[in-house]
């Protein structure tokens, strides 16, 4: 407020409402504040129109900093938990050649989820605070890490389906408003990339295989394709957070958008591995120029959200163990960064 405006808007209050100084002063203040707040939301929105990145430092909503701490971290817990079905097959991979790509694959999901949590902590939450919402059920992960890995197919059907679902959202998060998710997002984009294919490389060699292995490759389809599009969320008109995503270009297309790109897709390249998608209402649109498809079981899948899927308390319980077995390396290193820092002080 300028001080013309100030003074002005101190005069009328006391001549037209009888107002003491001071509590005319007190009110200026307020409308003053009140101006500095309303000019911060219309640099930021003109920001978001702009396409500028929001950075760290700047001035942001609560809420849009609400929003991204969710998002964000459930993103990072995504990746963590979902070293677990993959990891179980390590050991069991049929080749030295398997193994290897798959320790690879396994070993960059948790580079990712490194990457994310670095990426929440600019957002002023911390680590801890982030694992102890993750440990104590209150912050969610993709629903589709909560089903059981039954046979080396699914370490394919998870690769193509899953990791695939994942670029078709996460490809536009290289665009998204706020910096550091964006910068995070184009390193765990090309690594995603390959994860896709190594999965679809599988697939493919199954495909071609014996009949046995041909079955193994359909029944992981049967059993991952519907899960992987429910990983894009709810449908948009029970999406209690897409709108206010897409309005501030957290996100840069809606559950049902991104939901249609992937089948489209996704049904052409199960035409090459000469399977068959699990939906009796699949079939192409002319007019569209888009697959239309069945609709998936919502209620399995808030059932699952909710924490009674197949696999819900063992992916906790086994995050848990690994935290609490793990205290005595965090133990060490803090113990060591003491020591050091105590050498320097020394000298």
């Amino acid at each position: 407020m300028s001080k013309w405006c100030f003074i002005s808007t101190r005069k009328s209050l006391i001549e037209k409402r009888n107002i003491t100084g001071a509590k005319c002063h007190y009110l200026c203040q307020q409308i003053s504040a009140t101006m500095s707040i309303q000019t911060q939301i219309d640099q930021f929105e003109q920001k978001i129109g702009s396409d500028i990145t929001i950075e760290p430092k700047d001035w942001m909503p609560d809420d849009y900093r609400k929003t991204l701490i969710r998002q964000i971290s459930q993103h990072a817990h995504s990746e963590i938990v979902g070293m677990l079905p993959e990891g179980n097959w390590i050991t069991r991979a049929p080749s030295l050649r398997r193994k290897a790509v798959l320790l690879a694959k396994v070993q960059d999901e948790a580079g990712h989820g490194l990457y994310l949590y670095s990426a929440a902590e600019t957002l002023g939450v911390s680590r801890d605070q982030l694992y102890d919402q993750l440990h104590s059920g209150v912050a969610k992960y993709s629903s589709i890490f909560n089903y059981p890995t039954l046979t080396w197919a699914d370490i394919g059907a998870i690769g193509w389906l899953v990791d695939g679902a994942a670029i078709m959202n996460q490809v536009p998060l290289c665009r998204t408003s706020y910096g550091p998710y964006a910068r995070a997002m184009v390193r765990v984009c090309k690594e995603e990339s390959f994860h896709q294919r190594q999965g679809y490389e599988i697939m493919l060699t199954l495909s071609k295989g014996s009949d046995i292995q041909r079955k193994m490759a359909q029944d992981a389809l049967n059993r991952w394709w519907w899960p992987s599009l429910m990983m894009f969320g709810p449908p948009d008109a029970e999406s209690p957070n897409t709108e206010k995503s897409v309005r501030w270009k957290i996100k840069r297309f809606t559950n049902d958008e991104l939901r249609q790109k992937f089948v489209d897709v996704t049904v052409e390249q199960a035409k090459i591995l000469g399977l068959t998608v699990p939906d009796k209402d699949l079939q192409w649109n002319e007019e569209t120029g888009h697959y239309e498809f069945g609709t998936p079981n919502w209620a399995e899948f808030k059932n699952v959200v909710a924490g009674n899927g197949p696999c819900n308390k063992q992916r906790l319980e086994t995050r848990k163990q690994a935290w609490e077995k793990g205290q005595w390396v965090r133990d060490a290193a803090m113990a060591h960064a003491e020591k050091r820092k105590n050498r320097k002080k020394a000298a």
